[in-house]
């Protein structure tokens, strides 16, 4: 069972709301697209990474010619390179945060990391310091389903999986991140197409709630370090939905 009850609707609109009005989202689904299509091959069908990257961009609503333009450019054999890092740290009252990210400029990414997290309340962590406390997960979120239909499908798919939850009108499957490409395939077999999650995220094994001035220090950090144009994801195990 997942020991948390992440509203992910919640998540998505706050997410689509701070996005909607910026090209920051599509520029970095671009350099991840890059990045997978020039580690492999610039086939999805050939090249596993780089079909979930797309897939998990779609749920974003990124623009195809975005998509496709970062495909060409590393068919075009740029020397452009990315390294992937892996930053950990705390915010305040002891809350935990992941930050992932792509970078050109290993040296920049990091002094810019570590200012977020200084000018905001938090400091960063040592490797291995904050990861402990969260499990990679594979989550899926769509309509039109119940949770009994959906683990019938999986069944009749020998798939078993962590959870299948309700919440709303929505199913939510929680699944191991090796079992992503075959969960997603099983429910587009089951006529399943339009996914609003589709991603392999870190869920925290416990969430805290803050309040007050914690918690609007905490939101402030999280948007300073979402906000850095080499950060992909953040990971943290604060509910914001309280």
């Amino acid at each position: 069972m997942c020991p948390m009850g992440r509203k992910w609707n919640n998540i998505k609109e706050k997410k689509a709301q701070k996005d909607k009005n910026t090209s920051r989202i599509y520029a970095k689904f671009g350099t991840e697209i890059f990045v997978a299509a020039k580690k492999g091959e610039p086939d999805p069908e050939l090249n596993q990474a780089l079909k979930f990257v797309i897939e998990r961009a779609k749920t974003y609503n990124v623009p195809r010619h975005i998509i496709d333009r970062a495909i060409e450019k590393a068919k075009g054999g740029s020397d452009e390179h990315y390294d992937e890092l892996r930053y950990e740290g705390f915010g305040p009252n002891g809350s935990m945060i992941i930050v992932d990210a792509l970078t050109n400029n290993v040296n920049r990414t990091a002094a810019d990391v570590r200012a977020a997290f200084g000018k905001n309340g938090g400091n960063m962590g040592v490797t291995g310091s904050v990861t402990y406390m969260f499990d990679a997960t594979a989550v899926f979120m769509f309509e039109g389903k119940t949770s009994d239909e959906v683990l019938e499908i999986l069944l009749e798919a020998d798939i078993d999986v962590r959870d299948i939850l309700e919440e709303e009108d929505s199913v939510i499957v929680y699944a191991e991140p090796e079992q992503f490409h075959a969960v997603q395939q099983a429910l587009k077999n089951a006529g399943i197409t339009e996914f609003s999650v589709a991603e392999i995220t870190m869920l925290p094994q416990t969430e805290i709630t803050l309040s007050g001035e914690a918690k609007a220090q905490f939101e402030k950090l999280i948007d300073a370090l979402e906000d850095l144009d080499d950060v992909q994801q953040v990971y943290h195990n604060v509910n914001l939905d309280d």
